[in-house]
Formats: C-alpha cells, structure tokens, sequence
C-alpha cells in the first residue's frame, strides 16, 4: 500500500509507473487454475473471467502477481467510474495491468529487490494479452508528474529500486495524485469554534452527499458564502445529522478542488461558488 504524498521523490533510488484508476487485484496461478482476488480477499475470478482466461498465456505453473483491474474509456485512460459497470456488461474489455510478483513457481520473490522482481515479471507476460506489464517511466520525477497530470490521469507510484515485499502501508512506495477542479451543490457549511470550516458538497445529477470540502477560499468569499447560507437556510437532507452544519437551501454550487480519481470528495478545497438563478 503506497504512502499519499504532495509531490514525486527525485533522485535515481526510485522507479515511476502511472497510477492506474482501478480495483486493486491479486492474480493467482496454481496448477494451471487461475483465481483473482480482490484487495479485500473476495474472490471475484467469475466476474473476471476473461482475464482468468488471458492468465493461462502467461509463462508460469504458479505465481501471486500484484495489478490493478482496469477499464479504458475513448481517451484510452483507466475510467474508474465507467468499471462497475464495465464488470457486468462488458467484462471482456477489462485489463489487468501486473505491476509486482510475489512468488513464481515455488519460489518466494518477496526478498528480491523491486528490480529484479520486475524483470522476472515482465519476462512470463506475453505481448498483446489482457494481462499487461505496467512500464517504468523514463525521466525526471517533477516532469513525469506534469504529463500524467496534463494527461488527465489520476497519478503517479514511485517505488524504492531495492525495495522489498512487504505487506501493508510502506513508505518505500509512495502515490503522488493529480487535482481537478470540478462543480457541486453546496449543501450547508460545518462551522465549530477553533477548527476549520468545511463545506458539505453533493453530486449535481444525484444529489447524493460525497464529501466535504475545506474552506480555504479568500476572506471575502467566506464572509459571502456564510452570508448567502444563513439568509437561505434550509431543512437538513434526510438522514443527516451534523449538529454543527448550518444547511442551506438549493441553489447554491461550490468550485472545489480535490484528488482525481476518487468515489468521494478528498483533499478538497473550495475554491468558490456561484448561485443558480
């Protein structure tokens, strides 16, 4: 499990991938049966069953390989939002992009540097299969960063080049996220004495509460949301309780800046808003 970090590492002890937009997976072979599994241990080899058919091409009797379940969208960029869906009605156009291998025909790789483990890895990957070697990128950590973000892609993983296997959180891989800016309903704002504001945000289409955003925005435009919020205050939604929350009625939309990539609202800040006429 990669460490959130603001910005890449420098420097030549690390190795960059792209940080694919995904369900985290782990592919098992053992005696010519293909299983994959979720990060949460669910076996889900039936819904996958394209890609446990695609593992039979790979060069091993046995192996645990760490990737990502993968959808593209017509930019050809991992959509995270377009997989749920793609698992059910199109799981044929699903990839697994392998990024780390634990053990390969009875041997344990684990103790092996990230290096050597990649090499052995990319070496039992034949080319043009759902299953996929996720590529080193070539450069400067600060400039791989700017063309991921440019991209529109959710990030980057930079790992240690003589790391070991360890399960759990590890600082020896770390996770930088791209930001986007996007709009939201602006539900109400959470105000206590001594802690920041937040402002409570939902999805436009559904109106489904997805996070919170930080208030951070200039003094000015705070004085003015608290000001538009208490002269239109509204009942709370159903099935919210934040006593500390002043809600507001409909019509208020919040220009947030948060983490590509995620279900929810995280690292958000509110930059500004509008009103709907």
């Amino acid at each position: 499990m990669p460490t959130l970090v603001d910005k890449p590492p420098e420097g030549g002890d690390w190795s960059h991938e792209v940080k694919f937009d995904g369900y985290r997976s782990q592919l098992i072979i053992e005696n010519n049966d293909i299983r994959i599994f979720t990060r949460r241990g669910l076996d889900w080899t039936a819904k996958y069953r394209h890609l446990a058919t695609a593992a039979h091409l790979l060069e091993a009797e046995s192996a645990i390989i760490d990737g990502e379940i993968i959808v593209l969208n017509d930019a050809d960029l991992s959509d995270f939002s377009a997989l749920r869906k793609a698992i059910t009605s199109r799981p044929h156009d699903l990839y697994f992009v392998a990024f780390d291998i634990m053990h390969l025909n009875g041997h344990d790789l684990r103790d092996m540097t990230l290096e050597e483990r990649r090499v052995i890895l990319a070496g039992i990957i034949p080319a043009d299969i759902r299953v996929q070697f996720s590529q080193e990128l070539s450069g400067e950590a600060k400039a791989i960063y700017k063309l991921i973000d440019d991209a529109g892609l959710e990030g980057m993983v930079s790992k240690r080049r003589d790391s070991k296997y360890r399960s759990g959180r590890s600082t020896n891989w770390l996770k930088t996220k791209s930001y986007e800016i996007a709009e939201y309903e602006i539900l109400g704002v959470e105000r206590e004495a001594g802690k920041p504001a937040f402002a409570l945000m939902a999805d436009r289409t559904t109106g489904q509460y997805i996070g919170s955003a930080f208030i951070n925005s200039s003094r000015a435009i705070r004085e003015r949301l608290w000001k538009r919020v208490q002269e239109h205050a509204g009942p709370a939604p159903k099935d919210m309780k934040r006593p500390a929350t002043q809600w507001v009625k409909p019509g208020l939309i919040g220009r947030v800046k948060h983490l590509r990539g995620e279900e929810d609202l995280r690292h958000a800040s509110l930059q500004d808003f509008r009103e709907i006429e």
